[in-house]
C-alpha cells in the first residue's frame, strides 16, 4: 500500500476582516492525500487558496482549523519536526540579486548547516547549466536562470518534499522541457502550483482544481478529463464516400454535430456509451483514421475556475 506522505484533515483558514468585519475562507475544510514519490499538482485562479495551502503545509502560516500530517508529522502540533521534511520554492522571491549565483547557494547551505555543500553546489549547478555563471551577480541573470538558481537552492536541501510555486516562469521551451525533466529523476515528493497547462501535463500524476477554498476535482489527468467530457470529438480521415457517411450518421440521435474538413470529418457523440454503435457505423466504410479530440487541462481549468 502506497506511504501517504502529505495529508490534510478538515484544513481550513480563515481572514478577519477588521474594516467591515467580514470573514474570507482561503481554505475551507480541505481534505486531501499524496502519496510518497507522487508529482501532485494544485491548480487554480489567483486568489483560489493554492498560496494558502503551501504556506501551510510549509508551516510558514497556522490553520484556523484542522491540521495536516507531513510524513505522519502533525503540522499544528510539531511544526519544527513538520518543518524539516520540506523544501519550498517561491518563483525567484528567495534571492539575493547583490551577491553571486554561488554565495546565494553558499549562504543558504550554511544557514541549513550543510557540510559538503562546495560539491553539492558545483555538482547541481553543472546538471542545470549554471556553473558558469556562478560568480556573476544574480542581478545580471536573465529571469529563467534567477529561476534555475531557485529551483537549485530548493534541492540542496535534499528534503523527502518539495514545494515548488511556478518552478518554469520566464523559461523558453527548451529550458523548460529540461526542467521538467530533471523534476521527474529526483525520486522525491512534488507539490506543484503553477499557470502553465503544458508543465502541468508532461509533469503531474495527479491534478486538484481548487477556487474559493474548496478542492472542486482531484484525480489523475485522465480520470478527470473523461468524467468531464460529456461530447465526444473525432477526427474521422476519409475520402471515399464521405457524403455517404455523413447521411447515414446524420439519422443518429446519438450524434451531436458533424463538421466538414480536409480529408475527413469531425464527428461529435453525445456520450461515450454510443461508441460502440459508432464503430458499427464505420465498419462499413474505408476508413484511413480515426483519432478522439483529448479535451485539455486549460479546458478544465476554465470551466472549474
Amino acid at each position: 500500500m502506497p506511504n501517504r506522505i502529505i495529508e490534510t484533515i478538515d484544513l481550513t483558514k480563515i481572514y478577519r476582516l477588521k474594516k467591515d468585519k467580514r470573514s474570507i475562507f482561503a481554505l475551507n475544510k480541505v481534505n486531501l492525500s499524496i502519496n510518497e514519490g507522487e508529482i501532485f499538482g494544485l491548480l487554480g485562479p489567483n486568489g483560489a487558496g493554492k498560496t494558502t495551502m503551501v504556506s501551510i503545509l510549509t508551516t510558514l502560516i497556522s490553520p484556523t482549523s484542522g491540521y495536516a500530517l507531513l510524513d505522519g508529522i502533525n503540522i499544528v502540533k510539531n511544526p519544527k519536526r513538520a518543518k524539516s521534511k520540506v523544501a519550498l520554492m517561491l518563483e525567484n522571491e528567495m534571492l539575493y540579486h547583490r551577491i553571486t549565483g554561488y554565495d546565494n547557494l553558499k549562504f543558504f547551505c550554511k544557514l541549513y548547516l550543510i557540510k559538503d555543500y562546495k560539491d553539492r553546489i558545483n555538482k547541481l549547478a553543472k546538471n542545470f547549466g549554471l556553473d558558469n555563471w556562478l560568480s556573476e551577480y544574480v542581478e545580471n541573470y536573465s529571469s529563467g536562470m534567477k529561476m534555475k538558481l531557485a529551483l537549485l537552492k530548493t534541492i540542496i536541501l535534499d528534503r523527502q518534499i518539495l514545494f515548488l510555486d511556478e518552478p518554469t516562469l520566464g523559461l523558453d521551451v527548451k529550458s523548460i522541457n529540461f526542467v521538467v525533466e530533471k523534476l521527474k529523476s529526483l525520486d522525491k515528493t512534488i507539490f506543484l502550483t503553477s499557470h502553465d497547462m503544458s508543465v502541468v501535463e508532461k509533469l503531474c500524476n495527479r491534478i486538484a482544481f481548487i477556487n474559493h477554498g474548496e478542492i472542486l476535482k482531484i484525480g489523475t489527468k485522465k480520470d478527470i478529463k473523461r468524467l468531464e467530457q460529456t461530447e465526444i470529438n473525432f477526427d474521422v480521415e476519409i475520402v471515399k464516400n464521405k457524403n455517404q457517411l455523413k447521411s447515414e450518421l446524420n439519422k443518429k440521435e446519438f450524434i451531436n454535430n458533424i463538421l466538414d474538413i480536409e480529408n475527413g470529418l469531425v464527428i461529435s457523440l453525445k456520450s461515450r456509451n454510443f461508441f460502440k454503435d459508432f464503430l458499427q457505423i464505420l465498419s462499413k466504410y474505408n476508413i484511413l483514421s480515426l483519432k478522439e479530440q483529448e479535451i485539455s487541462l486549460e479546458d478544465l481549468f476554465i470551466k472549474f475556475t
